[in-house]
């Protein structure tokens, strides 16, 4: 295992009684373009998932509707027998369609019917943790989830399901489904320029649940910020890097999963994360959300 797995920027956390690093890897980007398809280079896929761990990463964030059934598989070819120390986060509740888009698929059939394909696909007889993924391709959308989250808790009951959490959800969405059961975790889109769940976060680290930030610079519309840049530039280091860190930094329950399908890229990813900010610079980015 390289030098590095000691010391991966923000040290691990406590996903119930799992232990992750804080520093984790969003396995999306595996599969072809807009997340659709078998990735260009298979090779390079499977080498990214070896390095990921050979580099101490202990947290891999899934899901069975990426290619569709494309990362859960690369995933079984590269890892499994899986390390004890691994543990692989998948989520249910959207499907893929031909035309490559996200529908909801939230009854309780189809969602029993996606954790058995998420078993299946990576060789798992129980998943570590499972996100109820909620809302839209546009974002959370308000609404009550008990019945579907009441399913997931069921499965948990049955033994095929270690923890729950939510994602894409709104807050009120937590509060629902901590009614019903302990939750871990909430994966929701944050990032400098979109703060809207600063309350959340701090309430979830209060109660030491993990809040898994995706889109990091944006998304398939990555963020453009004049005040990102200048203090990219003062730094002499990258938008993500500046992202990353800054996301380390925002609160200990904040854990990271970027995702890459090259092994420098996340080599880079890990370097960057480990960006020291200064007071300024922290006082400047924090303008950007209102820029």
């Amino acid at each position: 295992m390289s030098a590095l797995s000691p010391s991966l920027p923000g040290g691990t956390w406590a996903l119930g009684d799992l232990t992750v690093t804080r520093f984790g890897y969003g396995a999306m980007q595996l599969a072809g373009p807009w997340v659709m398809g078998p990735p260009a280079d298979r090779d390079g896929a499977i080498a990214v998932l070896r390095e990921a761990v050979d580099l101490g990463i202990t947290h891999i964030d899934t899901s069975d509707a990426y290619g569709p059934r494309i990362t859960n598989r690369l995933i079984r070819e590269a890892l499994h027998p899986y390390p004890e120390s691994l543990h692989i986060v998948t989520k249910v509740g959207a499907r893929r369609d031909e035309q490559g888009g996200w529908p909801t698929a939230r009854q309780p059939d189809q969602l029993r019917r996606q954790v058995e394909e998420n078993l299946e696909s990576l060789g798992l007889e129980v998943l570590d943790l499972v996100n109820l993924r909620l809302g839209d391709a546009e974002g959370p959308k308000a609404g009550s989830i008990a019945e579907a989250f009441e399913t997931l808790v069921e499965l948990q009951r049955e033994g095929v399901i270690r923890h729950l959490g939510v994602s894409n959800a709104t807050a009120e969405q937590v509060a629902e489904a901590q009614g019903i059961a302990p939750i871990v975790c909430v994966q929701n889109m944050y990032n400098l320029a979109h703060r809207h769940d600063d309350e959340l976060i701090d309430r979830l680290a209060a109660e030491r649940i993990a809040y898994v930030p995706f889109f990091p610079l944006g998304g398939f519309s990555p963020l453009q910020s004049a005040t990102l840049s200048a203090v990219t530039a003062r730094l002499e280091a990258t938008p993500m890097s500046v992202a990353l860190a800054w996301l380390l930094h925002r609160s200990p329950n904040i854990l990271l999963i970027p995702g890459t399908s090259s092994v420098a890229h996340l080599r880079e990813n890990i370097a960057g994360a480990r960006l020291s900010l200064s007071d300024e610079d922290l006082a400047e980015l924090d303008k950007i959300g209102r820029e």
